[in-house]
C-alpha cells in the first residue's frame, strides 16, 4: 500500500507584531549594549579607559592637582549617590539635567536617590553638613571624579564622564572670581592647551525679571520657528534659550534683548571689576551675551574655557565652566553664603591634547628586565625585584615565563638597556650576568651587589666583556 503524501505546511507568516517585537528586542539590546545574552557589552554611553589612554589621562590629573595644591585648594572626596531632590533643588526642575538625564532609583530604603550629574550641589551640601560656615572663609575645594547624565552620547560626550572641580565658598568679592578663572587658564597652559575665556553676567534673580519678560515677548512673535525643547524653555524657563543650539534660535538670538543692559547697579559694578582683575593679570576674554550656563543656581559671573582654534560644534569646544552661585548655600538650607567654582570635562580636554599630539606614557619606561630560569632563581628573583623596587629602579620581568628565548625577547620588545639572567648555576655561586642589551656584552657580579652596580650603568658606563649563560 503506498503511503500517503503528507500535504506540505506551508511557513508560518510572521505578522506585523511579531516584526515590531524582534525590532524592539534589537534596539533594546542596541541601547544596553549587548548583541546576544551570551555576550557582555559596554552600556551605550559608556567606555572603557584603557592603559594606552591612561599617559593623557594621568598627565591632565597631575597638571590639576598641582595647580590645586599651589592655590591652596583642598582636596574634598565626594559621594557618587546623593538624593535626588538635591539636584532637583539646585540644579532646577526645568533643566534638561533633571528633567531627561538624570539618573534617578529607588534604593532598598525607599528613597529616592540619584547618580550625581555635577558635583557643585553636593560640594555645597558637604558645606554645610560638615559646619564649614565656622571655618576661615573662604573655604577651598577641589575634587575629581565621575559624573552621570542620560544624555544622548556623541564623540566626546559619554553617559559616565569625568569632572574636576573647583569650589569656593564664604567670599563674595569679585577678586575670587577673577582668581578662578586664572587657576582655569592656568592649567590649560601648563596643558598646553590653547583657550579663550569667554564670559558673561547674568546678574541676581532680582534684575533678571525685566529681561526675562523683555526675552519672552521678544520670542513670542517667532515661535513657530521654534524647536519643541525650545518652546518649552521660553514657557518654562525664558533664560535656557540663550543656550540652545538650535540653528534656527541662534539666528533669532542675534537681534535678542542682551541681559548685559538689563543688569542692576552693583551687578554691573561687580562684573566690571571682575574683567578689570583679569586685564591685570593678562588673561584674554571674550565677551558672550548669550552665555548663561546650563543650571539654575548660577548668579552674576559665568564662564566658559573654549578652545581658541576650535571652530567645529560650539557645544563640543568649551572644556569646562562655570561661576558665581550666591544663593546655593541658602536654598539647601544654610544660612546665607556666596559662592563660585567651575568644573573641567577631563573627556574633552584628553581629545585635545590627542588632536595635538600629545600622549604621554603610561608610566616611566623601566631600563631593566629580570630573566629567570628555574624554581630557585624565582624564588631568588622575587627577592630581588623587591629590592630593585626599594632602590626606585623600574625592573620589568615574566616570571611566568620558562625559557629564557621568550624572556630574552619580551626585553627586546620592551627597548631595556640591562637585562638580568639568573640561572641555576648563578643561584648556586651567588652571581647574576647582567646583559648589555644594544651590545650584548655580558658580565657576572656578585648578586648583592648588582642593585648599586645597575644603579651605576644606567648612568652610561661601559660594559665589560661577555661571559657565557649559565643553564
Amino acid at each position: 500500500m503506498p503511503l500517503k503524501k503528507e500535504k506540505p505546511v506551508p511557513p508560518k507568516k510572521i505578522t506585523k507584531p511579531v516584526v515590531e517585537k524582534v525590532v524592539e528586542k534589537k534596539e533594546k539590546d542596541e541601547e544596553e549594549g549587548g548583541k546576544s545574552s551570551k555576550t557582555f557589552e559596554l552600556l551605550r554611553g559608556f567606555r572603557d579607559i584603557l592603559p594606552e589612554e591612561q599617559g593623557r589621562w594621568n598627565l591632565v590629573r597631575d597638571t590639576v592637582r598641582s595647580i590645586a595644591e599651589s592655590y591652596s585648594f583642598d582636596r574634598i572626596d565626594l559621594p557618587i549617590l546623593e538624593r535626588s531632590d538635591l539636584f532637583q533643588k539646585t540644579v532646577g526642575k526645568a533643566t534638561d539635567i533633571v528633567e531627561k538625564e538624570m539618573y534617578v532609583f529607588t534604593d532598598p530604603s525607599n528613597r529616592s536617590v540619584a547618580l550625581r550629574p555635577e558635583a557643585t550641589a553636593s560640594a555645597a551640601r558637604a558645606y554645610i553638613s560638615h559646619g564649614m560656615l565656622d571655618r576661615p572663609q573662604p573655604v577651598k575645594m577641589w575634587y575629581v571624579g565621575p559624573m552621570f547624565r542620560h544624555d544622548r552620547p556623541q564623540a566626546g560626550r559619554y553617559r559616565q564622564f569625568y569632572q574636576a572641580g573647583f569650589e569656593s565658598f564664604g567670599v563674595d568679592e569679585p577678586i575670587v572670581d577673577a582668581q578662578l578663572i586664572v587657576l582655569g587658564a592656568q592649567i590649560f597652559r601648563e596643558l598646553g592647551l590653547d583657550i579663550k575665556v569667554e564670559i558673561n553676567s547674568i546678574g541676581t534673580p532680582e534684575c533678571r525679571q525685566a529681561y526675562l519678560a523683555e526675552l519672552t515677548s521678544y520670542f513670542r512673535p517667532h515661535r513657530n520657528k521654534l524647536s519643541e525643547d525650545d518652546k518649552r524653555r521660553l514657557q518654562k524657563n525664558p533664560l535656557r534659550i540663550l543656550d540652545s543650539k538650535e540653528e534656527a534660535t541662534l539666528e533669532l538670538l542675534q537681534g535678542a534683548p542682551q541681559i548685559l543692559d538689563w543688569l542692576d547697579d552693583k551687578s554691573k559694578e561687580h562684573f566690571m571689576k571682575v574683567l578689570e582683575f583679569l586685564e591685570e593679570v593678562e588673561i584674554p576674554y571674550v565677551l558672550n551675551p548669550h552665555l548663561v550656563r546650563g543650571l539654575d543656581y548660577y548668579t552674576h559671573t559665568v564662564f566658559e574655557f573654549v578652545l581658541a582654534q576650535d571652530e567645529g560644534d560650539k557645544s563640543q569646544s568649551a572644556l569646562g565652566g562655570g561661576g558665581r552661585y550666591d544663593g546655593l548655600i541658602q536654598l539647601l538650607g544654610g544660612r546665607p553664603t556666596p559662592g563660585c567654582g567651575f568644573a573641567l570635562g577631563l573627556e574633552r580636554i584628553v581629545r585635545a591634547l590627542d588632536a595635538k599630539g600629545v600622549n604621554p606614557p603610561e608610566r616611566s619606561k623601566p631600563s631593566v628586565f629580570f630573566a629567570q630560569l628555574g624554581d630557585a632563581a624565582r624564588r631568588v628573583g622575587l627577592k630581588l625585584f623587591e629590592e630593585f623596587r626599594r632602590a626606585g629602579v623600574p625592573v620589568v620581568e615574566a616570571f611566568g615565563k620558562s625559557a629564557l628565548k621568550g624572556q630574552l625577547e619580551s626585553a627586546n620588545k620592551l627597548g631595556v638597556q640591562l637585562t638580568l639572567i639568573l640561572g641555576q648555576k648563578e643561584v648556586l655561586d651567588g652571581t647574576i650576568i647582567i646583559r648589555d642589551m644594544e651590545s650584548g656584552a655580558q658580565e657576572i657580579v656578585d648578586v648583592k651587589k648588582v642593585v648599586q652596580i645597575v644603579k651605576k650603568k644606567l648612568h652610561k658606563e661601559p660594559a665589560p666583556a661577555e661571559a657565557p649563560v649559565s643553564e
